[in-house]
């Protein structure tokens, strides 16, 4: 079973701070330890900052933004600012200040820090500007070849996104356990980022009126994006987790709405998360 403690130790979320002192050192070191992010960069984040993007200059790809009465990109704007409310909220809860990230909405292509972003891509988020980038065709796929459909499983493609934001603001995707290939690293990152998604929706729950049927919607949607779902027969081949790892995750954020919940890399063995 996952667990979100090491050697009995347990993590207490850190976001950030102001001041830098023994009880603060003090925390940055286990919580460096639990989630084996360096300690540095815990007090970088505890002392107001947070790890600079180098943003790489694109030549410019022409892009096919949405109209403003497109009635999609007002649902994903509004969710976005609803996930700023809540991680802005948990953050300090910390005592540090969350940095919202920027939402890209396009159709075909459009230049990133990261690259080119394509419909074939996906929604994604990039680190190195600290952008989530939609396209919202992706949705439209996803009520055709998957049959998913609710506005709250639409959210949750958000929420992970945003997931993956903040796990940048803290350095968990620079975590690298030893003897894991790329992929398995890259599962581990995944299914933070649904269970980052899973506390957002517990905190919205009451904002954004979420019922039992909400919550069927967003779990059908981690179930139609699994690795095996998608076609991967083959569990080394797995980037983003099964069905059944996505579900689980995300019901442990949406269950609990307790952060500590969702260390992946707390889990020692690959095979149990």
């Amino acid at each position: 079973a996952a667990s979100s403690s090491a050697g009995g130790q347990t993590w207490s979320p850190v976001f950030g701070g102001r001041s830098i002192g023994i009880g603060t050192i003090v925390i940055a070191l286990v919580g460096g330890w639990v989630l084996g992010i360096n300690p540095l960069t815990i007090l970088g984040l505890l002392s107001g900052g947070g790890p600079a993007p180098q943003v790489q200059t694109q030549p410019h790809t022409p892009a096919h933004r949405p109209p403003a009465d497109d009635t999609m990109a007002r649902f994903v704007s509004t969710v976005l600012a609803d996930t700023e409310d809540v991680w802005g909220e948990l953050f300090r809860q910390g005592g540090g200040r969350y940095q919202d990230p920027r939402l890209v909405l396009f159709r075909g292509a459009t230049p990133t820090a990261c690259g080119t972003g394509q419909a074939a891509m996906g929604p994604f988020y990039c680190p190195l500007d600290q952008k989530v980038y939609i396209d919202l065709s992706f949705y439209e796929e996803m009520r055709r070849k998957f049959n998913v459909a609710g506005d709250f499983a639409q959210a949750y493609v958000v929420a992970h996104e945003v997931g993956h934001h903040g796990q940048n603001l803290i350095g968990a995707t620079s975590i690298k356990p030893a003897g894991e290939s790329k992929n398995q690293v890259s599962v581990r990152v995944e299914l933070q980022a649904d269970c980052l998604a899973g506390i957002w929706g517990h905190s919205a729950r009451a904002s954004l009126k979420i019922d039992d049927a909400d919550l069927k919607e967003a779990v059908t949607a981690a179930h139609a994006i699994g690795d095996d779902a998608l076609g991967h027969s083959n569990a080394s081949d797995y980037t983003h987790g099964s069905s059944a790892q996505r579900i689980r995750w995300f019901r442990r954020g949406f269950d609990s709405g307790d952060p500590r919940q969702c260390d992946t890399f707390g889990v020692s063995k690959y095979a149990d998360l």
